[in-house]
């Protein structure tokens, strides 16, 4: 490989995993040395990387000598445990799992969004949640023109949410459903194919699943704002790829479609679509592959009366923009070294969040 950065994945054959690879070799990423660790199972595997064949290691303490960027999905328990040893290393962490999310000396960051966050970094970045990367992508565009006082959302979330395993059994599911036997649940508690269920993440002692409350938390932390009223409603759909989501939100001010349309038109990692004469709006199978968020379906709210309230539908690849693509342009902004803000206030930005501050309606 050319000279560049040295480069770690952990958990580099998971979904995630394998798509670091991919946005890695397509946006040119200045790679230099590239280590591929996983668990002891996948060692003696390879995978390819600009034309060459590359083994997996065994994830080991030890495996980060020399690293300057590493990339994590491995599930928040390995985060926890391997993440503070890549630091103690050298490594500047990446972290896609919810491990380090609440902590308010990590920054959780959209580059779209707040990329000023990352000067705050001790080493671990984190990445948000899948579902909220993709609704405050196209969110943020109002935001920060006309603030948003209130959001409610509806997500419709793809299989690969849950990894390469979800998504093999949402395969194996519809083919035996369509051949009358009986659908073998193994990853999901329920039958994911053909069907619809309440995302599958542990309900909370407010009524919200994990999900849901991720949604809540993530955003107040990344728009650096805890007086935004949010709620969700987190739904696992039978999609391979792509999660979907309607998103309702009311402004501060009276607000225009015109203008709305206008906002989103050009917003950096997003596309519009919004065909109202041809009936063709966001969708998961065009959305899967591309690195923008889809948004469509822009238009009044008129459930109220003053002209404030917006309604959106949109549509992001959850293991691109929702995941690896994600952190993949965080670490090109630290290659970069340049974070230029992208508020509308000047000077450096604290970090304001701790759950002990905002917490949850009970």
């Amino acid at each position: 490989m050319a000279s560049g950065k040295s480069v770690a994945i952990v958990g580099a054959t998971g979904a995630v995993g394998l798509e670091f690879l991919t946005c890695l070799e397509r946006r040119n990423f200045p790679v230099g040395r590239l280590r591929l660790l996983a668990s002891a199972r996948s060692v003696g595997k390879t995978l390819t990387f600009r034309g060459e064949s590359l083994p997996v290691e065994e994830l080991k303490p030890e495996s980060f000598k020399d690293v300057e960027i590493g990339l994590f999905s491995a599930g928040a328990a390995i985060s926890r445990e391997y993440a503070p040893m890549a630091v103690k290393a050298g490594v500047t962490v990446v972290d896609n799992s919810s491990a380090f999310r609440m902590d308010p000396e990590v920054p959780l960051v959209v580059p779209e969004i707040n990329p000023e966050d990352i000067r705050h970094h001790k080493g671990i970045i984190a990445n948000p949640n899948c579902s909220t990367i993709i609704a405050l992508v196209p969110v943020y565009a109002i935001h920060r023109r006309n603030p948003v006082r209130r959001m409610i959302v509806a997500t419709y979330q793809a299989a690969s949410g849950a990894g390469a395993k979800a998504m093999e059994e949402l395969r194996v599911q519809a083919a035996d459903v369509l051949a009358g036997k009986p659908a073998v649940k193994k990853v999901f508690r329920h039958q994911i194919a053909f069907n619809l269920f309440s995302h599958n993440s542990k309900i909370a002692e407010n009524g919200y699943n994990e999900e849901e409350n991720k949604m809540v938390k993530e955003t107040w932390k990344i728009f650096h704002d805890v007086t935004v009223k949010i709620s969700a409603t987190c739904v696992r759909v039978p999609v391979f790829r792509a999660h979907s989501e309607a998103i309702w939100i009311e402004c501060e001010r009276p607000v225009e479609e015109a203008q709305v349309r206008e906002w989103l038109t050009g917003a950096p990692g997003l596309r519009v679509v919004d065909d109202r004469e041809g009936n063709t709006f966001p969708m998961p199978i065009d959305a899967s592959g591309e690195e923008d968020v889809l948004v469509g379906r822009i238009r009044r709210d008129y459930s109220r009366d003053d002209g404030r309230g917006i309604s959106l539908f949109v549509a992001g690849d959850q293991l691109l923009k929702g995941a690896a693509l994600n952190a993949v342009q965080i670490a090109e902004i630290l290659v970069n070294g340049a974070v230029a803000p992208n508020r509308a206030s000047t000077g450096v930005v604290r970090l304001p969040f701790s759950p002990d501050t905002a917490v949850l309606p009970r």
